[in-house]
């Protein structure tokens, strides 16, 4: 279902078109995660993509980016541990992960977490709309 060829377009979308800027910016406004997922969503017209897919691909990257929706993820399958691993939100709310684990861990884990879920819609997008 997912190409290298949907992993290189992500990749080029996500890292080589965004620019500083929106990597800053983008979490603080809807307008400039937008910019960014339509730039993001240039590399996949290469896969001629559906209108509904690439409309799924580009508001998807937006959202998922501006309210960095991933670190809900990532605490919500942490609420499937044992107790003494559950933590508060308040306690997680950065990345996900407890405050106490390495920040350089815990941002690292969540840009493999985020990558994987842009990754995933992307592929479901172009592979079944």
């Amino acid at each position: 279902m997912i190409t290298a060829s949907q992993i290189l377009a992500h990749l080029l979308g996500d890292y080589l078109l965004q620019s500083d800027w929106q990597a800053n910016e983008k979490t603080k406004r809807l307008w400039i995660a937008l910019s960014h997922a339509l730039l993001y969503a240039v590399p996949f017209l290469t896969f001629r993509p559906s209108p509904f897919a690439l409309v799924v691909i580009v508001v998807s990257h937006a959202l998922i980016d501006r309210f960095r929706l991933t670190r809900y993820l990532i605490y919500a399958k942490n609420l499937l541990a044992p107790a003494a691993y559950r933590y508060p939100w308040a306690d997680c709310q950065g990345t996900g992960y407890h405050k106490d684990r390495p920040a350089w861990l815990a941002v690292w884990l969540m840009i493999i977490a985020d990558n994987t879920l842009h990754i995933l819609v992307n592929g479901l997008a172009l592979a079944l709309l």
